[in-house]
């Protein structure tokens, strides 16, 4: 068992790393800033220097690296891992920038995987060329959505006019307050008396189909999330979109929302290790130069203790998440369920914990609008309700072990 990177691994981690230096970190004060200054009307505006980052990313060859030729590179999962741990270290900028984002990158994999060669043309093509965003709408307000069969949003089919109607209410629905939003995937309820697994379809919806309505804008503890499009409370009412826009086929929505939610929560927890790595960087410059009580931090034996843990955690974390992603790419997908399950239990949790000592270490400064640690703390706590809490993986694996006992 060789646990050194591969040289390709090597190659593309070493042109992420030095993109970051040269092109992101410079870039997150000035996209604050422009999105500081736009006013109401053009509050979702994409900051202009996100295009200058993506034009950079294209020419350093880090666009569309998970997806297959024509659009990318085509790299596995594993062989993408340590691009996208870098890519966590600045969360908001650096994903984007690569095309890299969620929702846009788990709806490309979704339509790649499943899609019609029309659905792939209309829409998979521009979203992979950076001309347009998505959104996937599944959660909803009215029922616990960790639980998907709750889903309750209807999708009825029309057989005179060859249309589905969709009726319902999504929230945290993830890029759709972006200006350039064109499409949404929404799953929705299309076989109420069908089995549990089979009751659910994923439709296409052009974002200006008439009867979608953006209700609001769904902040994060307070932040907005302006980079990458935000989050919104959509209204479907009496939406008719052409029965071919069904994604794959009627009544196996909830088999594909699992499909795309696999490598999406992977790509999520890695991110964290890139965050975590982020909070220890700056928790480590910290702590030698600031001085407390005659000395500095570096030298109480409770900050050390932070920084070892952290390390110790941050590692753990890692490789937990490389071992997922081989998982992804040479098992079945229940058992690369089970390890992602393993990871989406450990990962969040990992990152609150060193981004929260990182902001101890900080003082008054972690929490202030001049450290990005309150970004990062934000973003590492939604993650520990996003695409399934904590609690719904910690049964997953359980489930997963018992079944090995059952006999």
């Amino acid at each position: 068992m060789d646990f050194s990177l591969s040289p390709v691994q090597e190659q593309w981690r070493d042109r992420m790393a030095d993109f970051l230096q040269r092109e992101v970190y410079p870039a997150e004060a000035v996209a604050r800033r422009e999105v500081a200054e736009l006013d109401a009307e053009h509050r979702w505006t994409r900051p202009a220097v996100m295009s200058r980052l993506a034009d950079e990313a294209r020419a350093a060859g880090l666009w569309n690296l998970g997806l297959p030729a024509p659009y990318g590179a085509g790299l596995s999962h594993l062989d993408l891992a340590p691009v996208v741990e870098l890519s966590g270290r600045s969360p908001h900028l650096a994903p984007e920038a690569i095309n890299a984002n969620s929702p846009d990158v788990g709806n490309m994999e979704l339509l790649l995987r499943y899609g019609s060669p029309e659905q792939q043309e209309r829409w998979l093509a521009p979203l992979a060329a950076g001309e347009i965003r998505s959104s996937f709408a599944m959660t909803e307000p009215d029922v616990a959505s960790s639980d998907a069969g709750n889903i309750s949003t209807s999708i009825e089919v029309d057989e005179q006019t060859q249309e589905v109607v969709i009726n319902g209410r999504k929230w945290w629905s993830s890029g759709a307050m972006a200006p350039d939003c064109r499409v949404m995937l929404v799953m929705g309820k299309s076989n109420p008396r069908g089995q549990r697994h089979l009751q659910h379809s994923v439709v296409i919806v052009p974002r200006d189909t008439p009867g979608v309505r953006v209700v609001r804008s769904m902040s994060v503890l307070g932040y907005d999330d302006p980079f990458t499009g935000g989050h919104g409370e959509v209204a479907f009412e009496d939406v008719r979109v052409p029965l071919a826009n069904v994604v794959g086929s009627l009544h196996r929505g909830y088999a594909l929302a699992q499909a795309r939610m696999a490598p999406t929560r992977l790509t999520h927890c890695l991110k964290l290790v890139g965050v975590a790595e982020r909070a220890f960087d700056l928790m480590a410059e910290r702590v030698p130069r600031r001085v407390a009580f005659g000395r500095p931090l570096a030298q109480h034996g409770l900050v050390q203790e932070w920084v070892a843990q952290s390390r110790v955690a941050i590692d753990q974390a890692r490789w937990l998440a490389y071992r997922a992603a081989w998982s992804l790419d040479h098992q079945d997908d229940q058992d690369s369920a089970a390890a992602i399950s393993a990871l989406k239990v450990v990962a969040p949790s990992m990152a609150s914990t060193v981004v929260d000592r990182a902001i101890q270490a900080h003082g008054a400064l972690g929490l202030s609008q001049d450290s990005p640690l309150g970004e990062l703390n934000a973003y590492a706590r939604q993650m520990h309700i996003a695409d399934g809490p904590d609690e719904v993986h910690l049964m997953a694996v359980a489930r997963h072990e018992l079944r090995r006992f059952a006999g």
